[in-house]
């Protein structure tokens, strides 16, 4: 496998600039782990588009190989069907990034706003285009439609656009990747003693999934 330099910009208060070597292999799990933890979420995680670019480099790069590769050799439909198997990870990951954006587009700006200097951001450069054009062609269906012929104080969707989020108190299955320990499960009842619990290492739980959402972005756990 090959070696590939990531960028990590996590540390920018630091304003140092760090080089991450990860094989091919590694940067595949990764990818993998976001498209589960996408999939599995209700809602719209931090964008990896660092993951997404370094795949399709090596997806493209294995195809050149496959050119170059002799013809009969039995290894090439093992490549093309692991190269079949990535794409359909990415496809499957901005798809369902893609569907939450629409589904959440007021929410995610609204959440991107509220982003910290050091934190990743949610959306790509490219998905923020697209959101933007997306609201604006919504907007500008349903002016067409119907809100121009009602009165102007009912002319405006902000409200009905903004009133569209999604459920932060729905349940995930998970896997612990870092032990964690005093665990808030309820922040509806701080007094409750028997709401918090020790995450360990390899355990598997079923919790809201609220209360663990920082857990899921710092890949203490793991959703499944």
């Amino acid at each position: 496998m090959s070696e590939i330099d990531m960028y990590n910009s996590g540390d920018e208060a630091e304003d140092e600039e760090e080089n991450i070597e990860m094989t091919a292999a590694e940067v595949l799990e990764k990818l993998e782990e976001a498209w589960l933890n996408e999939k599995f979420s209700p809602d719209l995680l931090e964008s990896k588009t660092d993951l997404v670019e370094c795949m399709l480099e090596q997806v493209h790069a294995m195809e050149e190989n496959l050119r170059l590769a002799r013809k009969g050799d039995l290894k090439i439909s093992l490549h093309r069907m692991e190269i079949d198997r990535v794409r359909f990870v990415i496809s499957s990951y901005l798809r369902l990034r893609l569907s939450k954006i629409e589904k959440f587009t007021s929410y995610s700006f609204e959440k991107e706003e509220k982003r910290g200097e050091n934190q990743a951001p949610l959306l790509s450069e490219a998905e923020e285009e697209f959101a933007k054009r997306y609201l604006e062609s919504i907007k500008g269906h349903f002016n067409t439609l119907a809100l121009r012929h009602m009165p102007p104080i009912m002319q405006s969707m902000e409200k009905e656009l903004a009133g569209v989020k999604p459920n932060l108190d729905s349940y995930v299955f998970l896997r612990v990747n870092q032990s964690t320990q005093n665990v808030l499960i309820d922040d509806d009842n701080i007094d409750a003693g028997d709401e918090i619990i020790d995450l360990e290492k390899g355990d598997q739980h079923i919790l809201r999934y609220k209360p663990v959402a920082s857990l899921v972005a710092s890949g203490a756990v793991s959703l499944i």
